[in-house]
């Protein structure tokens, strides 16, 4: 967690956009415990209210919510106008890589011109401050490793990462031009775990597309077996390496970001979160196994479109200017994403699978 908050930050008033989702939920969790007033919105296309019932459940705390979309912008302007916000952390965006192949027009529309339709009521309302939810997908597919934030961007090798890319663009000019905005745009890498209460964690209502909600869903026998995109990629064991982060520790680093601000101005600033360490799928399979003793079956597809083989970060940078340090191995990730599942699925079969999790808090 960020260090104590001043009494006057604490009477501060936080927008976040996407506050259903599986990174907008955790966040808000630690906003709350922080002494931030939340107000949040969220379309619920991939995710459901109910995450913010469980969030005011763990944190004793009220959560203004509006199901509003970022492509209604007037509705947008309203909830700004009634709402006095200092800060908006900016998390909604449609974000399978897969899909963005599949529907490009549709990624565009929905992140791109959302969030010029959020900047534009910030504008209005006098609002300059924000941390962007950037991703590590606009570095392409990286010459060097780990990944700086010196390393070239643009080069993208998927829809989803241009519409980031387009959109740190876009705050970059716009910085430039108007002395006013302070920006941060985290840059982090692959988010995986859930909160230690077994309450949150991911659980979208479109099919499943990242790793661990994945194999959590196997895990319970609501999916026969996980595929795995591509056997022969230029890593140890041919499966794509990345760099996993614990939710709640990317959590931290978005307060920890706000403090940032706060105390500097920034105009635009990226910067990496991860924790440095690559792991493949192959390699994510069997520490789940060896945790839960529950076995994933699966089996080999070809390489999905838009995928690269490795991306790890250097996130120096990022724990230095943040004053911010990860906590959570890879080993807690399985952990508390195993106690979320049988929170969500609690007459699943096969209890066994609940008995291992206990047996790991």
């Amino acid at each position: 967690m960020c260090p104590v908050l001043s009494k006057m930050s604490k009477q501060k008033t936080v927008f976040v956009t996407g506050g259903t989702g599986y990174i907008g939920s955790h966040c808000i969790v630690d906003l709350l415990n922080e002494g931030y007033e939340v107000i949040t919105i969220d379309n619920l296309t991939n995710s459901r209210s109910g995450a913010l019932r469980r969030v005011e459940e763990i944190t004793g705390k009220k959560v203004t919510f509006y199901q509003c979309d970022l492509l209604d912008g007037e509705t947008v302007h309203k909830i700004f106008a009634k709402h006095k916000i200092d800060y908006v952390i900016h998390f909604a965006a449609m974000k399978a890589v897969g899909e963005s192949m599949q529907f490009p027009l549709i990624y565009y529309k929905n992140n791109v011109i959302g969030t010029i339709n959020l900047i534009e009521a910030m504008k209005a309302n006098n609002v300059y401050q924000m941390v962007f939810s950037s991703s590590c997908t606009v570095y392409g597919d990286p010459e060097h490793l780990p990944i700086t934030e010196d390393h070239p961007t643009g080069a993208v090798t998927n829809v989803y990462g241009r519409t980031k890319y387009l959109i740190e663009e876009m705050l970059k000019d716009l910085s430039r031009a108007e002395e006013k905005w302070n920006i941060i745009a985290l840059r982090y890498f692959n988010p995986v775990g859930a909160h230690p209460s077994g309450r949150l964690g991911e659980d979208p209502t479109k099919n499943f597309t990242n790793l661990m909600p994945y194999i959590g869903q196997v895990a319970i026998g609501k999916k026969p077996n996980l595929t795995i995109f591509g056997s022969d990629y230029d890593t140890p064991d041919g499966t794509g390496v990345r760099d996993y982060i614990h939710v709640m520790d990317l959590a931290s680093g978005h307060v920890s970001a706000l403090t940032k601000l706060d105390q500097e101005h920034l105009k635009f600033k990226p910067l990496n979160l991860g924790l440095g360490h690559g792991i493949s799928v192959l390699e994510f399979v069997k520490e789940f196994e060896r945790l839960t003793k529950v076995h994933i079956p699966y089996e080999f597809a070809g390489r999905r479109i838009g995928d690269v083989a490795t991306l790890v970060c250097d996130g120096s940078r990022g724990m230095k200017e943040l004053k911010w340090q990860p906590t959570r191995s890879f080993q807690v990730m399985c952990k508390y994403r195993c106690s979320q599942l049988f929170s969500i699925h609690p007459f699943i079969s096969g209890f066994h699978l609940y008995w291992d999790c206990l047996a790991l808090i």
